[in-house]
């Protein structure tokens, strides 16, 4: 009578742990088990990268009032419960977004050599410039901008960042009780450079050369950095 075999018998030939032809051992069966933690781990970095790639295309397209969770998340390849799960609401989505957009600005800021105050005026216009006209950083910027300008939520939030981040890593190399105002007045010259000339494209400053253009307006950011006040302010 055939069956399993007794105990101690050995099994049939090419049954895992058992001896087959010519000895031979089969190796075992390796069945499919969970994934890993460091797998897991893995899988959800690449769907937050995913959504705030996504994120960052919804708010530059359609803006911060009309972009929705849902539409993210479909640009994603989530469910809209995970873009929840790892960001919130939508407001927070936008401000992980201003976050990454102003990286580049950041680092860039932080790396500056220290110098002088009186060349800072040139070095904070020549670096804001730069990240203007290069296109893989200033598409993100001006969906910020232009969802800034609609929306208070979005200015709040961008607003935040901006002299959070920016402002204070230049007003770290002045002198004065009035250096965060300085730096914002010079800050609303380079800003308000910026809208005409990359977002409302007024000729002819949206056609000049960047190298001239940072020749022409360096000295006034300069002044708003390190130059003296209005005789009638002092006067006062």
């Amino acid at each position: 009578m055939s069956g399993a075999g007794h105990p101690g018998e050995p099994g049939r030939p090419g049954e895992p742990g058992r001896p087959g032809p010519a000895g031979r051992t089969a190796p075992p069966v390796r069945r499919r088990g969970r994934p890993t933690s460091a797998a897991r781990a893995a899988a959800g970095e690449a769907a937050r990268d995913r959504i705030l790639a996504s994120a960052r295309t919804e708010f530059a397209e359609r803006g911060y009032d009309r972009a929705s969770i849902r539409a993210i998340a479909r640009g994603a390849d989530v469910d809209p419960a995970l873009v929840h799960h790892y960001f919130g609401t939508k407001e927070q989505v936008f401000e992980a977004a201003v976050e990454v957009s102003f990286a580049p600005a950041r680092e860039g800021l932080r790396a500056l050599p220290p110098h002088t105050p009186g060349t800072l005026g040139g070095r904070i216009t020549r670096f804001f410039l730069g990240v203007w006209e290069n296109p893989v950083t200033r598409e993100p910027l001006l969906a910020l901008v232009r969802s800034a300008v609609n929306n208070e939520t979005a200015a709040r939030i961008l607003r935040a960042q901006v002299t959070r981040e920016l402002m204070a890593t230049v007003a770290r190399e002045l002198d004065g009780p009035d250096r965060e105002l300085r730096v914002e007045l010079a800050a609303a010259q380079l800003v308000g450079t910026a809208i005409l000339r990359y977002v409302i494209k007024a000729e002819p400053l949206a056609s000049l050369d960047a190298g001239e253009l940072a020749v022409r307006l360096a000295p006034t950011v300069q002044h708003q950095l390190t130059g003296p006040v209005g005789e009638r302010l002092r006067e006062g």
